[in-house]
């Protein structure tokens, strides 16, 4: 069996081209890597032709796309029996929509609120302007309705099999509601002069049996429609018929019908832009095609949970992921309703390993959730990237980025223009259903009555501009002592910035943000309302922080892009060891078992990209004089044209670090870089939303930015600065190498779960999205693994460039920590004292559990040590003693490590110990 807490997880990117009998066939290669469980992108069943998992349409099958059931179960048994456990990707909190395949969405557009689906929806019914009955808005065309219908893109069509009506919108299902048959049946029998034929007849007569309002219901509904599909000629009369609704600009009165009949749905058809300021239902962030979830109605969440529930109950499943907790309504209530059903299914004798994709901003602590044992790791991501940096090099970043910006080395006022442009352009609807909900709190008794709509939106705007973290916490009850002093900070930071009279309209939003307005003695508010504003706001600000800050601000401020990644600080200023070691001691304390990653599906760039970047920090001023001199030597590549400069400058700084993180190590950089790097590019303008954004291109920058990176690296016109740029490439390369080796060596260490993505056994210089979900050749990484059993470091070394350097090590250190699992999962962290003139320039610390431990030992900021990159470093140089008092292994004298001793042939070490006594360490969290 499987231990129940991982040591190491390896992370599958699954689709139809990689389904569930490739990722079986994979099995004994992560077996012989050292991975103890598997780890999966969502497996239920998803949109067709799905690149993520994460467009779940049915919750209640496998993904057919992978495989079924069928091929599920044969990557169970190939995982069995191999000793691997399963944990798979989840997605609570949303849905597809959209299309023709989600069945709960559409009997939704079908029955509308008396759908018995609707509790599973967060729509906001009566919110649709100028119409007389409740819907929901579906922005799903392509130009404006008027001319949609016109077109005659929207069409009525009848399916013979089921007996239903539908109108379609080219790859979009419009069910008809069934208490317009009626309506619809006597319109085309008429249409197709059918009113005298036996089809005809039987057709007005069954419509005229169901008279009355919303008939047929839903009772009535089934036998309605299999009488319809079981008359004779029925199919041919209706088909001929339909043409009294076909739309076109030259038939008026057919229009005019088919646009009566729609104006009669559950639904209101519109352009896609209507979205951003117009949308009644919550939506993952902006997607108009992922709607959210109401996990916390009791059978949304029994029927979304009854495969995982099987799965647990079975022994197939080990593990979960829980996707973007901070998007449903009561995250505690969740995971204490996930854990009940995991003890249900499997009693009560073992932990369920479970985590969270929970992103914490600087200094923010995670809130302790039933039966969850951490992050995915985002948070430890940064932590290693930060102690990496070197933070003496940042403040000359910091005067190269202010002068190519003209802007100061700030985060915040970047991350609050962009909120502002967020709530401006993406999330408006939201924000409007906020502040008409807060009206009406407000309206509903005498005291507050005068605060009017657009005074608590503007309070409302600012408490969202300064609100510093994704979400607080509250459920039904009190809010705890954190969150309140979260809101209470937040409302005096917004209050500072209001020049009208305050009056106490602050006084009040912080009332009802806490719920404080239902205390009693307070003059009466309703409840319901209250409690419903505090709780969507929580889900409000979430969107928000992450289409600002991750989707907007990461791809304007660009001083070191090595730490702008997701949970990160790109303002920060560094890590200093003691201050890591803090993290460290703390963690295995509080969160030992969470995931620590280096690279996900979601990170901004590839692993190895990142340290390579980060390695600039140790050469600011190189780096600095080498920008200058290739914006020199690339000027006559801008595209201009008036104020247009194309790129930016602030972009074209961009690019080159992007340049040097992804340059290919021994290949050419051939035309598919160029292509990868423009399809980059692309992205991060439109992300950056300055020049061109995605609501509203800008074909003119985005064709400069393109003609531009294919003109500067062509050879025949950019030979002095790809020379420029392949030398210093070279330099940096190495140096993140070595920068690379250090972080999968904490990785693997320190407290914490180890995850690998696919295909980082090699260096990994992928971008964001799609660039880092290409396919994966595991044949050329499971060949050379059964020759890496015994390494020869220096001849691994001397072709580094290879990967199969950073293969061997990420076997070796797997190898050590299946070895000491005890040490590794369930041991204490012990800072090692490192004395001499390049202490710095040492990370060491014990894991120790009983008297069973091991020293690490990592080298960072290699630049003195390798003539700034230009030579493999010199490891008997280090002028640097670690103090392993209390330990002994073989080979070791003494109470001292010389560094020079632990690199003899490698740039890091893991050495196995004895304690000289048994401590026992402090006790850990454990949650089942």
């Amino acid at each position: 069996m499987p231990s129940t807490i991982p040591l190491a997880t390896y992370r599958l990117q699954l689709t139809a081209e990689f389904d569930f009998d490739k990722s079986a066939a994979l099995v004994p290669y992560l077996k012989a890597l050292g991975i103890t469980h598997l780890y999966t992108s969502p497996v239920m069943k998803a949109r067709k032709g799905s690149t993520h998992g994460y467009d779940t349409v049915d919750h209640s099958q496998f993904n057919p796309e992978l495989g079924g059931e069928a091929g599920f179960a044969r990557l169970s048994e190939a995982l069995s029996n191999h000793d691997l456990g399963l944990i798979i990707d989840f997605v609570p909190n949303h849905v597809g929509v959209h299309f023709a395949d989600n069945p709960w969405w559409l009997d939704v557009l079908e029955w509308g609120p008396t759908s018995p689906h609707a509790a599973a929806f967060d729509i906001d019914w009566d919110l649709l302007p100028h119409r007389a009955r409740g819907g929901v808005l579906l922005p799903i065309l392509g130009s404006s309705y008027g001319e949609a219908l016109e077109r005659g893109d929207i069409e009525l069509r009848y399916d013979a099999g089921e007996g239903s009506f539908s109108a379609w919108y080219f790859e979009h299902r419009l069910p008809i509601a069934p208490e317009r048959y009626g309506e619809v049946l006597r319109m085309v029998v008429k249409e197709a002069d059918a009113a005298e034929t036996e089809a005809g007849k039987r057709l007005l007569s069954l419509a005229a049996r169901y008279t009355g309002l919303r008939r047929p219901n839903r009772k009535e509904a089934p036998g309605f429609k299999t009488e319809l599909r079981e008359i004779a000629g029925a199919a041919d009369t209706i088909t001929g018929g339909l043409a009294a609704y076909r739309a076109a600009k030259d038939r008026p009165a057919q229009t005019l019908a088919l646009h009566h009949l729609l104006e009669r749905q559950h639904y209101k058809l519109g352009h896609w832009r209507l979205a951003s300021s117009d949308i009644n239902y919550r939506r993952f962030f902006d997607v108009n095609g992922l709607a959210g979830l109401r996990v916390e109605d009791p059978g949304t969440f029994a029927a979304t949970h009854r495969l995982v529930k099987q799965l647990v109950a079975d022994g197939k499943l080990q593990g979960i992921r829980l996707d973007h907790i901070d998007g449903l309504r009561d995250p505690a209530q969740y995971c204490q309703r996930l854990r009940r059903l995991v003890r249900d299914a499997q009693g009560n004798t073992k932990p369920f390993y479970t985590v969270i994709e929970k992103i914490l901003c600087e200094h923010e602590r995670l809130p302790h959730f039933a039966g969850v044992q951490g992050t995915t790791g985002y948070e430890w991501m940064n932590v290693i990237t930060h102690v990496l940096v070197d933070a003496k090099g940042l403040g000359a970043l910091d005067e190269t980025w202010r002068q190519i910006s003209n802007r100061p080395p700030r985060l915040a006022p970047y991350v609050k223009d962009a909120k502002r442009r967020v709530l401006e352009t993406l999330l408006t609807s939201e924000f409007i259903l906020l502040t008409r909900l807060l009206a009406r709190i407000a309206n509903g008794h005498y005291s507050t009555r005068d605060f009017s709509a657009d005074s608590l939106r503007q309070a409302l705007e600012l408490y969202v501009l300064h609100f510093p973290v994704y979400r607080t916490y509250l459920t039904t009850g009190a809010p705890t002592t954190h969150d309140r002093k979260l809101i209470d900070e937040t409302i005096e930071r917004a209050r500072a910035e209001w020049f009208a009279a305050d009056e106490g309209i602050f006084d009040f939003l912080r009332d009802a943000l806490t719920m404080d307005l239902l205390k009693p003695g307070r003059p009466p508010h309703s409840a319901p309302r209250v409690r419903r504003f505090a709780l969507k706001v929580q889900q409000f600000t979430g969107p928000m922080m992450a289409k600002s800050l991750e989707d907007t601000a990461f791809y304007q401020f660009h001083r070191l892009l090595a730490l702008n990644e997701v949970g990160g600080d790109p303002a920060s200023a560094g890590l200093a060891i003691p201050a890591f070691h803090e993290a460290m001691k703390a963690r295995a304390k509080e969160w030992a078992h969470g995931m620590t990653a280096t690279a996900t599906h979601d990170t901004k760039r590839g692993e190895d990209a990142r340290v390579r970047i980060a390695a600039l920090s140790e050469i600011p001023g190189e780096w600095t004089s080498a920008v200058a001199r290739w914006k020199v030597l690339n000027a006559p590549h801008l595209a201009l044209q008036g104020n247009l400069r194309a790129p930016s400058a602030t972009f074209e700084y961009m690019l080159y670090q992007t340049l040097l993180g992804a340059w290919p190590l021994q290949e050419p950089a051939d035309a598919g870089f160029v292509e990868r790097i423009q399809a980059y590019a692309l992205k991060a303008a439109r992300e950056g939303k300055e020049e061109t954004s995605w609501l509203n291109p800008h074909e003119v920058y985005e064709s400069g930015v393109r003609s531009f990176i294919e003109k500067i690296l062509d050879p025949a016109q950019s030979a002095e600065f790809l020379e420029a740029l392949q030398t210093l490439a070279r330099r940096i390369a190495l140096l993140g190498a070595l920068n690379s080796l250090s972080q999968l060596t904490l990785k693997t260490t320190l407290p914490g779960v180890p995850d690998f993505y696919q295909g980082t056994e090699f260096w990994d210089l992928s971008l964001v999205d799609p660039d880092n979900r290409r396919p994966v050749d595991f044949a050329a990484r499971h060949a050379p693994l059964n020759s890496l059993d015994d390494p020869d470091w220096s001849s691994l070394i001397r072709t580094w460039p290879d990967g199969q350097l950073k293969l061997a090590w990420t076997r070796r250190l797997l190898k050590l920590r299946n070895g000491l699992a005890d040490v590794f999962t369930r041991g204490d962290y012990r800072p090692l004292e490192v004395r001499g003139a390049d202490a710095d320039h040492v990370i060491a610390f014990a894991r120790r559990h009983g008297r069973n431990a091991a020293i690490v030992v990592v080298g960072r900021l290699f630049a003195p040590f390798t003539q700034a990159g230009r030579e493999w470093p010199v490891l008997e140089g280090f002028d640097a003693t670690i103090d392993i008092a209390g330990f002994t292994a073989p080979g070791l004298a003494n109470n001292e490590l010389p560094l020079a001793q632990a690199f003899r042939d490698f740039p890091a070490a893991v050495i196995e110990a004895r304690a000289a006594t048994a401590t026992r360490p402090a006790r850990q969290r454990v949650r089942a």
